[in-house]
């Protein structure tokens, strides 16, 4: 699995280049994303490939947040579809996490 990754503002933008976020793929996914944890402490989620995501890759992506956060960092979502808004909501997800509609809206809640 890889990653594309940029930067903007200080703020690293990383596509998953996922259908789905499951149990097949999700050590995967925290391993890929270790690295970059390390190296940023704000990291935004292109999430418009994604399809489906089950309970280990909601775990995944928590993951995530929670190194983040523990290092004063932050994730923030956008891209997403409906069926993968709809779990997230479903499972109160969206409580937790920012998610927003565009890259840009995303970059704007880091600045806001």
């Amino acid at each position: 699995m890889e990653m594309t990754v940029s930067q903007e503002g200080g703020v690293a933008i990383v596509a998953i280049p996922l259908e789905s976020l499951d149990a097949s793929n999700s050590k995967e996914f925290k391993r890929v994303m270790a690295p970059l944890l390390e190296q940023h402490k704000k990291i935004i989620f292109d999430m418009s490939h994604l399809r489906f995501v089950d309970s280990s890759g909601l775990v995944a992506i928590l993951s995530c947040l929670r190194q983040l956060n523990a290092v004063g960092g932050d994730v923030k979502l956008f891209g997403m579809a409906k069926l993968v808004r709809v779990l997230f909501e479903l499972v109160r997800m969206h409580r937790i996490f920012d998610i927003l509609n565009t890259k840009e809206e995303a970059l704007r809640a880091f600045t806001s």
